[in-house]
């Protein structure tokens, strides 16, 4: 009988699901590590890629919000070679400079937008006009509305690659011929008026110029 009563007590006892061995223990906690280690991992991954997401957002930005063009020189204004119907010298033509601006990737100058104002007319795209293509060393544009790029020789005589490309260490002229609309369609911009040429990269800011045509017209003049 006593022994009967020990195996019952017993019995009982493997029945008792308060236990909790240190097994047990141990794999809940290894379990929780894991766990914690596969989330962390989760997360900074996470973070990482937002990470290098923000910073290709800012030099998007930067890059869209600085211009990659800038000026190398004087504007140059051209008179008006042709008859104005109030018979007066008028401003015909503009030659602008430009350069890379420092840091900035080569610009395709074939792909330019030029755009023209004056008090008088808006023309947000003039014509791009080049005939001779490569090596890019002449003007090509020569009639109202249009425009067309040259590389500048450098001191050796060398005007550059022979391709579209403004590279660094390169300038380049625009010369820019007024669309007829300009100065109400007279044949010009008038002496002491002003106009504002706009450049506009493929990529980044435009680079916009706004000169005052001086009170006495010559063939070439500087606009300021």
């Amino acid at each position: 009988m006593n022994i009967l009563k020990f195996l019952g007590k017993f019995k009982d006892f493997g029945k008792d699901e308060k236990a909790f061995t240190g097994l047990e223990a141990a794999i809940v906690l290894t379990a929780f590590v894991v766990v914690a280690a596969v989330f962390s991992y989760v997360v900074l991954g996470a973070g990482f890629f937002t990470s290098e997401k923000s910073k290709e957002v800012i030099h998007t930005g930067m890059d869209q919000a600085t211009s990659s063009v800038e000026l190398a020189g004087d504007v140059i204004g051209h008179k008006n070679t042709s008859a104005t119907s109030d018979g007066t010298n008028r401003l015909g033509a503009v030659t602008v400079y430009i350069q890379l601006t420092a840091g900035n990737n080569p610009v395709d100058l074939s792909k330019l937008t030029v755009a023209y104002a004056d008090q008088y007319v808006y023309n947000g795209s003039l014509t791009y006009t080049d005939t001779g293509g490569s090596p890019y060393q002449s003007i090509e544009a020569n009639s109202a509305g249009e425009w067309d790029f040259a590389f500048v020789a450098g001191q050796d005589g060398d005007h550059g690659d022979d391709d579209v490309m403004l590279e660094t260490g390169e300038m380049a002229q625009v010369k820019i011929y007024l669309p007829t609309e300009a100065g109400n369609g007279i044949g010009g911009v008038a002496i002491n008026k002003q106009l504002q040429v706009e450049l506009k990269p493929a990529s980044g800011a435009s680079l916009a110029i706004e000169k005052t045509v001086p009170g006495a017209i010559d063939t070439i003049m500087v606009l300021y």
